[in-house]
Order: C-alpha cells, then sequence, then structure tokens
C-alpha cells in the first residue's frame, strides 16, 4: 500500500504529541486555538483527509487544495463545535462536504463548456483521472484507473459511501455518522454503489 503525500510538513515531535493527546485534550487545545494542536491534529488526521478528499475529486492539486481548505474551516470553526459526533466524523463530513461541492462546480463548469463546443470545430476527449491513489499499490495502476472512472459516474452519496468504506476503512456506522444518515440507508448506498460499478465496469471493458 502507498502513502499520501503529506499536505503539510510534520516533524516527528508532531506525530509524538498527536499519540499522545487524548481526543478531549485535541479538542481543548484546538478550541484554545493553539498551534501545537494543530499540528497534532494534521499528523492524526492529515492523510485519511488527502485520501478520501482525493478519492473524490481524482486530481492530485485539487486534493492537496482541498484537503488544505479543510483543515482551515476545522480551525476556523472548531470553537462552535458541539462534540455532538466525534472530531474524525466531524472532520471527515466537513471534508465530504468540500470534495462533492468542488465536484459539483467543476460539472457545471463543464456543462458550460460543452455549449461553447457545440459552436466550435474541435471535438474535446473527456478526461481521464489524473491522478494515483496512495491506497492502490503501483502495479494496479492501470486496474485503479478503470475503477475511479467507474467510482466518479456513481451518484454522489454512493461514491462517497464507498470511498469511505473502500480506502479509509469506515465502518458502516461511522459512514452513517458523517453522511448524517441512517446505518441501512448505508448498506442500501453500498449495494447500489457495487452494482452500478459492476455495470460501469463491464462496459468499459466489453
Amino acid at each position: 500500500m502507498g502513502r499520501a503525500r503529506r499536505i503539510f510538513p510534520l516533524s516527528s515531535s508532531n506525530l509524538q504529541t498527536s499519540c499522545l493527546l487524548t481526543e478531549s485534550d485535541l479538542i481543548e487545545g484546538l478550541q484554545r486555538l493553539e498551534e501545537p494542536a494543530f499540528r497534532a491534529l494534521v499528523a492524526q488526521y492529515g492523510d485519511r483527509i488527502y485520501n478520501t478528499v482525493l478519492g473524490l475529486v481524482q486530481r492530485a492539486e485539487d486534493a492537496e487544495d482541498l484537503a488544505q481548505e479543510v483543515f482551515v474551516r476545522v480551525w476556523q470553526s472548531v470553537g462552535s463545535f458541539k462534540r455532538e459526533a466525534g472530531l474524525g466524523t466531524w472532520i471527515y463530513r466537513i471534508a465530504v462536504t468540500a470534495a462533492l461541492d468542488f465536484r459539483r462546480k467543476q460539472q457545471r463548469h463543464k456543462r458550460g463548456g460543452f455549449l461553447v463546443s457545440l459552436f466550435s470545430r474541435h471535438e474535446t476527449e473527456p478526461e481521464a483521472p489524473d491522478f494515483h491513489h496512495p491506497g492502490v499499490a503501483a502495479e494496479q495502476k492501470e486496474r485503479s484507473a478503470l475503477l475511479f472512472r467507474a467510482i466518479r459516474a456513481l451518484p454522489e452519496k454512493q461514491g462517497a459511501a464507498f470511498v469511505l468504506q473502500k480506502l479509509e476503512g469506515l465502518r458502516q456506522d461511522e459512514i452513517a455518522a458523517v453522511l448524517d444518515t441512517t446505518v441501512s440507508s448505508v448498506e442500501s448506498l453500498l449495494h447500489r454503489a457495487k452494482q452500478n460499478l459492476r455495470k460501469e465496469l463491464a462496459g468499459m471493458m466489453g
């Protein structure tokens, strides 16, 4: 399994601090706007958030920008964090929302581009995913490119549920908390996602 590049430079002391702090201590430090607490947060969640966002937007540069934006949002809004969900759940929720918002903006832009292309003499080819996900072994890169194209074709919540389970290893109850839905709804989302992925992949390889 590969590893994501760090979106912030971290020292070994940051990693040690993140291991020593309890979640409650970490939240309290963040709410006091203590820089060591923020560095510990990034040490603990940086790779996970980058991987999640990358699985949804499928472009490394965009994923890196969005992951940094997620942590900026956390820093700015942690003072109002009510602890109704776990810290990780809250951060994943911010990340998924940011990634899906970004994709919607992209889709609106592409629809506008399509209208322009109707009056252009040049045809544009659909873009292939421009990234290698760190959770996929290098020798499986070609197969994974097809899989990620299929994931991108899924409805938003199906894609998010699939990425959170298969790439991040979240349990169904954790995914339900991130997506603010029920476990039975997550089961249904994952079931439909797998069905749709099989159809998409069969079409690509057929």
